[in-house]
């Protein structure tokens, strides 16, 4: 019988949740079929990934990359440019131990150095673009990968058309599983199950916009028959309960810096407000929750808006631009939440759009690319 040396991995990327989450979603499915798979991560130094991906159960290893400072010609940029460097010979010497068959991008800072280093060493990439308009990494490292899994139609236009594979994005997995009643994730928020519920997930420094909306409309909010679960992000906190506590009392809105069960939140709205991000899209679909999107402005070549009409043109969510957030928002969230035709086309449509079962589909291509 053939004795096959186990299957090894390298994953990188990171940055922020977007690439966080898929990246762990990938290494649990990798696992899943192949337990004896070992998967080392490779992140950019003082980001998210350094905690997130340990409290997952993975190894990680730092580099010292980080993004280019506008304008381009800064003379800090010298640095930033030598820090790559050092990056990517750090990486050399993590493949040379470590012995990946494959190497996984997510996009991020890390991606870059490590997908460039494995190339060099002729080891297969695959890289997975979350995004509906590619990132500057994944872009550059096309050329490189093997095979580019993607979640929007059209990418042929920033990468070659014979590596793309439609796979859509993974999930947090407990967000398929959760098995809670409508009623019951309503009552776990304190809140009255006989009354239409907005789920608002103000992001993490993305949510100023969102957050202002919500405080410029409190007499709407209080005085409607619908409540609000307010996600304000932890940055925010302290000024909006300042806010709030200048204020005439809202018993209708909830109002927490951060859900950590995000499943009983999901089920206990009827219509969720929500950045673009493409994690968020790829949830929202997958639950066939009626959405209305407010593309965060301060991203890379302005992503969120393409993703967010990626769904607003197939009638699978509602679109609010950011300048006109805290006039409009709310009381479209007021009108769309009573409206139920609106919300069953909105929930069915985006529906159309999910991807089911992202992850295993992206790892059996991993293996297979590792098993070449």
């Amino acid at each position: 019988m053939e004795n096959k040396e186990p299957l090894r991995v390298i994953v990188s990327g990171g940055g922020t949740g977007g690439h966080i989450f898929p990246a762990v979603s990938i290494a649990n499915a990798i696992k899943n079929i192949d337990p004896s798979a070992q998967i080392l991560f490779v992140g950019a130094q003082g980001r998210m990934e350094m905690q997130r991906v340990p409290a997952a159960g993975y190894e990680i290893k730092g580099l010292p990359v980080r993004g280019l400072i506008r304008p381009l010609w800064s003379p800090k940029n010298i640095g930033v440019m030598m820090d790559f460097f050092k990056s990517k010979n750090m990486v050399k010497q993590i493949i040379r131990d470590f012995k990946p068959q494959v190497a996984v991008g997510v996009g991020g800072y890390a991606s870059a150095p490590t997908l460039n280093a494995a190339h060099a060493l002729g080891i297969p990439c695959l890289i997975q673009e979350q995004n509906s308009y590619a990132g500057v990494t994944n872009k550059s490292l096309a050329k490189k990968a093997e095979k580019v899994c993607v979640a929007y139609s059209g990418m042929e236009r920033f990468f070659p058309a014979d590596k793309i594979i439609m796979t859509g994005n993974p999930v947090r997995q407990n967000l398929l599983n959760a098995n809670i009643s409508k009623e019951d994730a309503i009552k776990s928020f304190g809140l009255d199950p006989a009354k239409r519920t907005v789920l608002i997930i103000g992001g993490s420094l993305g949510a100023r916009t969102v957050n202002e909306s919500v405080l410029s409309h409190l007499d709407s909010i209080r005085n409607s028959a619908v409540q609000f679960i307010w996600q304000t992000g932890k940055y925010y906190s302290e000024s909006i309960h300042q806010s709030l506590s200048k204020a005439d009392a809202v018993p209708n809105l909830y109002v927490t810096d951060f859900i950590s069960s995000m499943d009983n939140a999901y089920a206990a709205a009827d219509l969720v407000i929500s950045r673009a991000g493409a994690s968020s899209i790829s949830e929202l679909c997958l639950l066939e929750k009626p959405s209305i999107l407010v593309p965060s402005p301060n991203v890379a070549e302005d992503h969120q808006t393409k993703n967010a009409l990626a769904l607003s043109t197939k009638d699978a969510a509602l679109f609010v631009k950011d300048s006109e957030a805290v006039n409009n928002l709310i009381p479209l969230a007021l009108k769309t939440v009573v409206d139920d035709a609106k919300l069953k086309s909105l929930g069915e449509n985006a529906g159309k759009l999910a991807f089911k079962d992202s992850a295993d589909v992206i790892a059996r291509e991993v293996i297979k690319l590792a098993r070449k």
